[in-house]
């Protein structure tokens, strides 16, 4: 087999990239028990629930952001190993 000397064999494609979790894990949000008996009970265990949704929804967006930013990350990397492995 004649090989010539101007071909060249094309450089292997990049390692995949491997991702660390940078975000926080997931825990299931709680809701604290109530048993109340008269209108003030009730209205206390009302602000205490709408206190636990709230806080539970904060830590969903935290995680939501989070994971959008190292995706976004992730993507631009991955753009920019690829126009580099195209030039």
């Amino acid at each position: 087999m004649l090989t010539l000397s101007a071909c060249q064999v094309a450089p292997p494609p990049p390692a995949p990239m491997l991702s660390v979790q940078e975000c926080q894990r997931l825990s299931r949000c709680t809701l604290p028990a109530t048993a109340p008996t008269t209108n003030g009970e009730l209205a206390h265990a009302l602000l205490t629930v709408k206190g636990a949704w709230a806080l539970c929804a904060a830590k969903v967006d935290m995680i939501v952001d989070c994971q959008a930013k190292v995706q976004a990350k992730i993507d631009a990397e991955t753009a920019q190993a690829e126009k580099g492995g195209h030039d």
